[in-house]
Formats: C-alpha cells, structure tokens, sequence
C-alpha cells in the first residue's frame, strides 16, 4: 500500500460515519473525469485509487490534508477496511476507479462490507474506455442499417465467463464487440470470431491506454493480422478491442443516414420539410 500524501486530518465534530464516493476517473485523461467527480476529489479527506489503472495526475486536485493512497497492491479486504477506517473520520472519502465503476469495477464487492457497516455510498459514473476507445480511432460503435448494438465483454480467462456468454456465441450477432481484459488473449479472440463467422478480413481495432498523453497506441488491423500488429506495437496490457462492421465508416463512398435527422422526416421537435408518399414516419 502506498500512501502518496498523508497529512493528519482533525477528526470531525460528528460521530456520524462520512460518506464513500466511487467515483469513475475516466480512461486515463485526468481531463475526462466529470466535473461532480473532481469537485469530490476537490473537497475529499481521504482518497483510495486505483493505481495500477488510473492516473496519478487524477489526484492532483485533491487538498492539503488529503490522505491519498495507492491500492494496487491491496485486497478487496483491506480496501473496504480502509474505506471504512476513513469514512469514521472524513465527511467525504473517494474511491477512484478506472473508467465506470460499473464495468468490471468491483463495485458490488467494495460496497456490500460499506453496507454492513452502515456507511452511505453513491456511485458517479466515469468515462468507459470503450467510448474513449471509438473517439480515439474516430469510430462509431452504431450506423443506420449496419448495426445498432454494442457488447461490452472480455475472454475466458481465470474469471469463468457464465453460461451463454462464450465469445462465440456472443460473435455470432455480428453487432459491435468491446472486448475488455483480453489483450494477452488474442489468439483466442480471433479464433472465436472465426468460428463465428467473421472474415479473416473483418475490420478490428486496439487502441492501448486510450486517451493518457503521450502514451495512447492505436493499431488498426484484421481478423487475420491483428494478433501479430499488436505484437509488433509491444501491446500487453491496457488495451481495448473493438470489432465491428462499422469500423472504417469515415471512408466509405456510401452511408446510410439516420432518419432522425432526414429532411422528410417528422419528430415532436421538426416538421418534414420536404413530402414524401408512403413514408412510415416513427417518433424517436
């Protein structure tokens, strides 16, 4: 456990517990936190992130007197115990997660110990690097008529994937994939994409540490090729995968556009403006 700052704090005039906030950092971009998650680092007393994954940097607004430390080297026992230690002596505590704490976070596990002991939580949403992931490569996750889902998952690793949610058959839809945690899995991405169906010559993109300057990667390849790309580009870690049949809609000669924003087109905010026979016009 290392504790960046630690200044002694006056313990407050209340007996009553403080408040933990999990609080999504981002992707890595101390910039994309959300400005109600650094205004709570602004005014916290006490500040657990997680520094195998999130920037330092996110921090630096924390105050004088904020005892920040580093969890990467600590259990989920000894997080929650921490966490609760703090929370009898700041009003405000923050646990600073990569991304979303809802994806892959641990958060229903730091939080139940938090409910035992009658500590109140909330949970402020973050930036997935899914997302920051697409706007790095300049890629939209859904187009009109090609495909309107996304999958966020990952591969079979120590983790067990449940029944049902084996890449394969997940592939099988042919929509978006965002593939979490399996960059050192490649092979077994491709080959269930294979088995899926996917051409050797599908579309995919990796993008390592999306959105931290100075350090973010982007390699663009195939079903076929992109296992040896990221070899090359000494991707290990850190790293999202995207396949989909969007991938490369910025140069395509034709797209189809979305109703929504179609000239003949009618919603509650717009009027067609041009006519149109036998349109079957929805309501978004």
């Amino acid at each position: 456990m290392k504790t960046l700052t630690s200044h002694p704090q006056a313990d407050r005039d209340t007996a009553a517990p403080g408040k933990v906030w999990f609080v999504g950092a981002g992707p890595g971009d101390p910039e994309l936190i959300t400005v109600k998650g650094r205004a709570l680092i602004e005014r916290a007393g006490a500040i657990l992130f997680a520094g195998s994954l999130v920037s330092e940097a996110a921090t630096r607004w924390a105050p004088v007197g904020c005892v920040i430390v580093d969890s990467k080297d600590m259990t989920l026992e000894q997080m929650s115990a921490w966490l609760i230690e703090q929370a009898g002596r700041c009003e405000t505590v923050v646990r600073l997660q990569t991304g979303d704490p809802g994806l892959y976070g641990a958060l229903i596990e730091l939080v139940q110990p938090l409910d035992a002991a009658g500590i109140a939580i909330e949970v402020v949403p973050g930036v997935s690097s899914a997302m920051a992931s697409a706007a790095a490569a300049v890629e939209s996750l859904t187009l009109p008529e090609v495909t309107q889902t996304v999958i966020f998952t990952r591969v079979e690793g120590r983790t067990p994937m449940p029944e049902g949610e084996s890449l394969e058959v997940l592939a099988a839809h042919h929509s978006t994939l965002c593939i979490f945690l399996s960059i050192t899995l490649m092979g077994r991405v491709t080959a269930a994409l294979t088995v899926a169906g996917w051409s050797p010559d599908a579309p995919i993109v990796v993008v390592h540490k999306a959105s931290w300057p100075g350090e973010e990667k982007i390699v663009r390849g195939t079903v076929s090729t992109i296992q040896s790309l990221c070899r090359e580009a000494k991707i290990v870690s850190q790293a999202m995968i995207i396949a989909s049949p969007t991938l490369g809609a910025r140069q395509w000669t034709t797209l189809a556009k979305s109703k929504l924003y179609d000239a003949s087109f009618t919603h509650r905010f717009r009027r067609a403006s041009v006519p149109v026979s036998n349109l079957i016009q929805e309501t978004p």
